[in-house]
């Protein structure tokens, strides 16, 4: 029975753990799976540009002995030349898995229902799962685990910060999203991450005052103010989020361990200073890295049992 990796919430504690597992085994042993997926072909659908997911998904498939095919909104054009429906049941004559990265939540949600093979969300308006899973393989070296640790996600309540919500709360990592009024995450996800979060032992809250959420914090996180699609709400949101800028002033109120995390791109001179993203605290370069192992090990847990 196929299974996809649509949403966080989707995966149990235990399936999130055993793939933060595979991944930091397949990061130690890469020639282990040098041919683990021989033979597959995937399809990466990309109707928003990328650098970090299309590099690391593409590498890794190629590392696991796999081949991609890389179709941009210019070549597919996801229901208009061509219904959902219809490229879905031709893909699945081909391929062995779809990788999309869309605009739409529900774009993926259609598509993996369409769809008789394993089809992954590489980030859409709702949700960046694989973003959290290489996150959460960052935090587990530099933070030494999640149990008693607190992560603060300080800007836009944007879907990164749902993704990496739903994974603190799976996981029992405290997690505090700081945000100005108005841009708070999806309250139907924050629900559920406080669901879940409850039965981990752990707590997810919204703080509006940075400077009170990042106190005693072992991560500090932001992601750009304005992402792709709200080029129109650009100059109001950089009013907005002035206060949310993350700083040395504003790192130096976490713990002195404290690390600094951003799934990047960055924006730098707004939501993070280059004192911060430089910084020795800082992980970025780390989290980017570890993108392509814990995306190596969902494709293999998905497909190895093909």
């Amino acid at each position: 029975m196929k299974r996809d990796f649509i949403s966080i919430a989707d995966w149990s504690n235990t399936d999130l753990g055993e793939i933060l597992d595979l991944s930091t085994h397949i990061k130690e042993y890469p020639a282990n799976f040098s041919n683990a997926l021989k033979g597959k072909h995937l399809a990466l659908i990309f109707e928003k540009p990328s650098l970090r997911t299309h590099v690391t998904f593409d590498i890794g498939i190629s590392q696991l002995g796999a081949h991609s095919i890389y179709l941009d909104q210019q070549g597919v054009h996801l229901g208009k030349r061509e219904s959902l429906f219809d490229v879905a049941r031709n893909l699945e004559r081909w391929v062995d898995a779809v990788v999309i990265r869309t605009f739409s939540h529900q774009t993926c949600v259609d598509l993996s229902r369409i769809m008789l093979k394993p089809v992954i969300n590489a980030l859409d308006d709702q949700e960046h799962p694989c973003q959290a899973v290489g996150d959460f393989l960052t935090v587990r070296e530099k933070v030494g685990g999640f149990r008693g640790k607190k992560m603060v996600f300080v800007g836009d309540g944007n879907n990164v910060c749902h993704s990496l919500m739903l994974f603190a709360g799976a996981v029992g990592m405290d997690f505090i999203a700081s945000t100005p009024r108005g841009y708070e995450p999806n309250q139907e996800i924050f629900r559920r991450a406080s669901h879940t979060a409850k039965k981990s032992g752990c707590t997810v809250d919204i703080v509006h005052n940075p400077k009170e959420a990042v106190r005693h914090a072992d991560v500090v996180y932001t992601d750009v103010w304005t992402s792709m699609g709200q080029e129109s709400e650009r100059d109001e949101r950089l009013e907005r989020f002035k206060p949310y800028q993350v700083n040395a002033k504003l790192m130096a109120l976490a713990k002195h361990s404290a690390v600094f995390m951003h799934c990047l791109p960055a924006h730098r001179g707004e939501e993070v200073t280059n004192e911060v993203a430089d910084s020795p605290r800082s992980v970025i370069f780390d989290q980017a890295e570890n993108r392509l192992h814990s995306q190596k090990a969902i494709l293999l847990r998905l497909l190895q049992a093909d």
